[in-house]
Parts: structure tokens; sequence; C-alpha cells
């Protein structure tokens, strides 16, 4: 099995400019990142993504429209739809953060869970991700205040944004693995040293699920002609690429070996 060979492959477009960098092949051990790593490594990105959390939640709340007379579905008003769906996109990725980094710097999971750890955390991971799609969905059935007025245009490019996060999503279950995209890297040493994928869209960004299949949730706003749908899609975005710079860089700089702790010569880090 091939290695990774992220150095040699220049980025293909936009999203990989922003969200890749030139790893090196090496690949580095679990075992080594946990002999090396301190508590300071698992907390490294989280109080940006923090602030992050509390600019983009504030952001999209005084953005959101609440008619005195707006109708309900399912007992909440399209403006609770989108407080829920913003709320549990919050917890979605404060446990993901939390998982992942004690995961890969403390190994807890498995410690605790034994063989079922990648399980458990599908278990956990799952139903929170369905839960965004769903809320936005249901924001945007309960909303009577319009994006523009002018349905046709926003029929067709919501269309067009919700074919291109299937594409996506087929590439990601089909080529990429719902494995690997429920972070197997952090749990198992040959999912992390499987070579990159470069069928359906991987041939064109190596960034398919935060770059494109999260198009999808514009998609279904702009189909509804929700705006507050909009506002909650806009909020989803921004917030899942919190989380590529805060917690997923970093930790991609751990397992692909380019840490400075991790280089000939490197320190090991001490616990605080």
């Amino acid at each position: 099995m091939k290695s990774r060979q992220w150095a040699a492959t220049p980025p293909r477009g936009p999203l990989d400019r922003l969200a890749r960098r030139p790893y090196p092949a090496a690949v580095a051990s679990l075992a080594d990142i946990r002999s090396r790593s301190s508590w300071g490594n698992i907390c490294e990105g989280q109080l940006q993504h923090a602030g992050l959390a509390v600019l983009l939640t504030v952001g999209a709340l005084s953005l959101l429209a609440a008619p005195a007379e707006a109708p309900t579905l399912l007992r909440l008003t399209s403006a609770g739809w989108a407080h829920l769906s913003i709320a549990l996109a919050l917890v979605h990725q404060v446990i993901v953060a939390l998982g992942f980094r004690l995961q890969l710097h403390r190994n807890l999971l498995t410690r605790l869970l034994g063989d079922r750890d990648m399980a458990v955390w599908r278990a956990v991971f799952m139903p929170l991700l369905l839960t965004r799609p769903v809320t936005v969905l249901l924001t945007g059935w309960a909303d009577t205040t319009p994006v523009t007025g002018h349905r046709a245009p926003e029929i067709l490019l919501g269309a067009a944004l919700l074919g291109l996060s299937g594409w996506a999503l087929h590439s990601v279950l089909v080529h990429f693995t719902l494995t690997r995209a429920l972070g197997g890297d952090h749990f198992r040493e040959e999912i992390a040293r499987l070579p990159l994928v470069r069928g359906g869209i991987y041939r064109h960004t190596q960034n398919a699920m935060y770059g494109v299949a999260f198009l999808g949730l514009w998609g279904i706003a702009l189909a509804l002609g929700s705006w507050n749908a909009l506002v909650v899609a806009l909020f989803q975005h921004c917030y899942i690429w919190v989380h590529m710079y805060c917690t997923e860089k970093p930790d991609m700089e751990w397992i692909y070996g380019h840490c400075p702790e991790l280089q000939p010569g490197g320190s090991a880090a001490t616990e605080p």
C-alpha cells in the first residue's frame, strides 16, 4: 500500500489551497504522537474555536427573522428551528473536537471501549450530523420570510447546489469511505496510512466534505426560498471551517508528521 504523497501533489483548486498544506510522505505512528504530545497540544486551537463559535452564533442569531405571528411546525417557529439547528451544530462540533483530540493524543475512546470504540463513536457522530440538513429543512419549511422573492432562480440554484452536494456525498461514501470521514485515522494506524483518494469529486478537490457537501444546506434553503434557513446554512458552513482550521488541521499535522515535535531531533513535549 502506498503511503500519502501530499508534498508531491500540487493543489488542484481554490478549496485545496485553503484546506491543504504539503505534508511529507512519512506518517507518524499514533503511539509516537501519544508519547510526545502534551495537554497543551490537546488544547491547541480550541480558544480560537470558542471565540469564533461565539462570534458566529451571535452573528447568525442577529440575522434571523422572527415575525410576531410566525407559524409553527411541530410546535416550533422557523426561528425556533434555526436556534435548535445552531445549538445542535455547536454540540456536535464540541463533541468532535473533544473526541478527536482525546483519542489522538490519549487513546481515550479505545482505552475505555476497546474494539467498540469506532462503533460507539459512529453512533454518537452520525445522528448529530444528520440533524444538520434535517433542521435546516424544518427551518425553511416553517419560514415565511423570503430570500429574494424570485423563486425560479432560487430553485434552479438550489437544485444545482444540491446536485453538487449529492455528488460529494456519493464520493465520500464510495471513494473516501465513511470510516475515514468519521476520523478513523485518529483510531487506527492502518487507516492513517491509506493513500489519498482520487475518485469521484476527489479528482477536483481533496476537501469534498467541507468545501462541497455542505453546499447542500445552501441548496435546501434556496429551494425553499427561506431566509432563516439561508442564515443557518451560512452559519453551519462557516462553523465547519472553524473545525477544519482549529481542530482538524493541527490533528493532520500530527498524524502526517508535520509537527516540530515529530521532526528528526525534535524533543518530546512535557506534561504541564
